[in-house]
């Protein structure tokens, strides 16, 4: 999408007798349920913000409102139209603020690294952070942590405007993980991580192993509000009959598959070593490509592998800081860019707690951009409006939930963000998308809706007690640790002064 036709449009009240409030802006103003029968007044009016819709024209509707009915826009217009037509209705006041659609995260570890925050350290070789970390952290880690720590990622990932987060894969609880998701009040997908090689933990035959996933699909069907995805692993860490099955498992259930490839060089060697063919040609051979595959990384391609993905509509959730923080090398081999560029399937995400160390995704969404605009040496490239997408739309159509999610547009869900733009990184006001990619960051978050449920107002969640939740994670962090037995250092003396 082309932004430099960004439509900004002053919601106003129509004289008596005109058309809609704004000029052909009939489809984001009125009050058509795509979604069939539902609620025809509103329960809520987020008013009087700069409401950014990512409708298919990027209209921005500066002192708009969001008319929200039950857990859908009703409509989307002028502030003093919308009170005009459904007068009394309870409102949340957006002045001096940015509206948005809820941002979408298609890859976040929910389990394993948040309770171990800050722990691992960020100069080890390739390959310690999984093997020495985060495989006797998965492994030490109780049903309850969990739950623990995926309550603690909703709480980050709300607070930071995220609405939707793609699970990268628990190991061995994905229905506590589930539970803490619903108690948030977050959307997502959560997956159980399947792999079928011989003496890892939590590894069985391919058989076993789809089973599991089948089932996790049917506890939390497409659609839900938080569904099984078809998880694997990935790497080197699944036969082929575990591929092709899960792929022909998740096509079957009209569910989504997720796995990691090559964040670094390693899975390309693994895989010629072993197939004599790069990552994503061994799978197009499989028959696992395809449009329900979201690939976490896919980092070091050759031109075929890029070839590959554009031709079957693969998506790819793209995680700058984690290649940063880890040294993985996507300023000399990552692809992103050109894959965008010819029409790929992108989307954002913020990895793990230890990867990319936060779940704020406009950082994330400024520097997928600014590493495109250095890595081509191209100050033309894609620039904050992009970003934005990436965040919003482009996350959701790549994850497959633009139906439902990432504009903010009548029928579908209202999952909003309110941004207080009185902070002084938004003074004086400018080009919206410029101020929400670069100048701001998930501190100006004020309040969240997910399904036009309120989640977070005045920077704190509704449905959880932080304080509670700070002494129960750190509790829990110290019990895990122990446990896992994993090497605590710091480079510098931390000593006791009281």
């Amino acid at each position: 999408m082309d932004w430099a036709h960004l439509i900004v449009l002053r919601a106003t009240m129509p004289a008596a007798g005109a058309g809609p409030s704004v000029p052909g802006h009939g489809d984001c103003a009125g009050e058509t349920n795509v979604n069939g029968p539902g609620p025809t007044r509103p329960e809520l009016l987020v008013a009087g913000g700069d409401v950014v819709t990512m409708n298919p024209r990027r209209e921005v509707l500066l002192g708009g409102a969001v008319a929200v009915a039950g857990e859908r826009v009703l409509a989307v217009g002028a502030t003093s139209e919308l009170r005009a037509r459904w007068p009394g209705t309870p409102e949340l006041d957006a002045s001096d603020c940015v509206v948005t659609p809820g941002l979408v995260n298609a890859h976040l570890h929910q389990t394993g690294d948040p309770l171990a925050r800050a722990r691992i350290p960020d100069d080890l070789p390739p390959g310690a952070s999984v093997d020495t970390w985060a495989v006797p952290l998965h492994a030490a880690h109780l049903p309850a942590d969990d739950e623990l720590s995926a309550l603690l990622a909703g709480v980050e990932s709300l607070r930071n405007g995220v609405t939707t987060v793609i699970e990268a894969g628990t190991v061995a609880h994905p229905e506590r993980v589930a539970a803490a998701m619903h108690e948030v009040g977050i959307r997502g997908g959560i997956g159980a991580w399947g792999w079928d090689v011989p003496g890892a933990p939590f590894a069985g035959p391919a058989g076993e192993v789809l089973d599991r996933l089948a089932a996790l699909v049917t506890a939390h069907p497409p659609g839900s509000r938080v569904e099984g995805w078809v998880t694997l692993v990935g790497h080197g860490l699944a036969s082929d009959e575990l591929l092709a099955g899960a792929a022909e498992l998740a096509r079957d259930r009209g569910a989504r598959m997720t796995m990691h490839l090559s964040p670094s060089g390693a899975d390309p060697e693994d895989y010629l070593r072993r197939t004599g063919r790069r990552p994503a040609l061994h799978l197009a051979s499989l028959d696992v490509l395809g449009p329900h595959l979201l690939l976490a990384h896919a980092v070091w391609l050759d031109d075929a592998e890029v070839e590959a993905l554009l031709a079957t509509r693969t998506a790819v959730a793209y995680c700058p800081w984690a290649y940063l923080r880890l040294g993985q090398g996507v300023t000399r081999a990552g692809r992103h860019a050109e894959l965008l560029r010819r029409g790929g399937r992108i989307a954002l995400g913020t990895d793990a707690a230890n990867a990319a160390d936060s779940a704020d995704l406009l950082r994330t969404a400024a520097l997928a951009v600014g590493l495109a605009k250095d890595m081509a040496l191209d100050p033309t490239g894609p620039g904050a409006a992009e970003a934005l997408e990436l965040a919003t739309i482009g996350g959701a159509e790549a994850i497959g939930m633009a139906d439902r999610i990432g504009s903010l547009e009548p029928g579908k869900y209202a999952d909003l963000v309110v941004h207080d733009a009185t902070g002084p990184q938004w003074t004086p006001r400018g080009d919206v998308a410029q101020q929400l990619v670069w100048s701001a960051d998930g501190r100006s978050v004020r309040d969240v809706l997910v399904g036009g449920r309120i989640v977070v107002r005045d920077h704190a969640c509704v449905e959880v007690d932080e304080p509670a939740l700070r002494t129960a994670a750190a509790r829990a962090a110290e019990a895990l640790l122990a446990r896992a037995g994993v090497p605590l250092r710091s480079r510098w003396p931390t000593l006791r002064a009281y």
